[in-house]
């Protein structure tokens, strides 16, 4: 497949979720499949990059939440076709599939960048429990006791919310050491998930998967 085309396919999957035109999704989609593009490279830079460019215009006030909606049908459309014929190799989740506690922290209530972390969990073949957004900081600990989850992923998009993570981290480590943590937002940076006493920072949507591959990976070494 020519360069080009490549380029026009990420182009109408992207355009087709910020402009919420499921037809031209679908049509992009069943066109990738049929013309043998990566799958993967097609939800990743495609899909999600045009969701990703969602939450900005959201973020800048020119999207509101009935426009978000659309956004979404649009971007499952494309999923329901494209996710079956993700191949997991792609992914980096060679059989290293694991539990994750997902939520965006108390006091924020930006979720667009948590259910895009989401989806490529599920693609990946992780099991995640999503707690939603503005999450109490117990509701964390108390759901990766019950789940057994290796994993808590928290995402927080404002300074004034994000200090509630250190908090999390020090109860979650305090009742279960080996649980890994790993956070994500727009103020959060490696340096402070590091300062927070995090296990993992999460860049982008992909990043936090590879991310998580690494930790589950990790974690079973330490158990065997």
């Amino acid at each position: 497949m020519s360069e080009e085309r490549i380029k026009e396919l990420l182009q109408e999957l992207h355009e087709g979720v910020v402009e919420y035109d499921e037809e031209r999704v679908v049509a992009a989609s069943n066109a990738v499949l049929a013309e043998g593009f990566n799958v993967y490279n097609a939800v990743m830079n495609g899909l999600a990059a045009g969701m990703e460019e969602v939450g900005e215009l959201y973020d800048q006030q020119e999207y509101f939440v009935p426009e978000l909606l659309m956004c979404a049908d649009a971007l499952y459309a494309g999923l329901d076709i494209l996710k079956p014929h993700i191949d997991p190799a792609d992914v980096g989740s060679s059989g290293a599939k694991g539990q994750v506690v997902l939520g965006s922290i108390q006091g924020d209530v930006h979720d667009i960048g948590k259910n895009i972390i989401k989806m490529m969990f599920e693609v990946a073949g992780f099991t995640v429990h999503d707690l939603g957004r503005d999450v109490p900081l117990e509701n964390f600990v108390e759901e990766q006791l019950k789940t057994d989850s290796e994993i808590v992923a928290m995402s927080a998009m404002m300074t004034t919310t994000m200090m509630g993570m250190k908090k999390v981290v020090e109860m979650i480590k305090e009742k279960n050491p080996n649980v890994q943590i790993m956070l994500g937002g727009a103020p959060v940076t490696g340096d402070i998930a590091d300062l927070f006493g995090a296990d993992g920072y999460a860049e982008s949507a992909g990043n936090a998967v590879q991310e998580a591959v690494k930790m589950v990976a990790s974690l079973r070494k330490l158990q065997s």
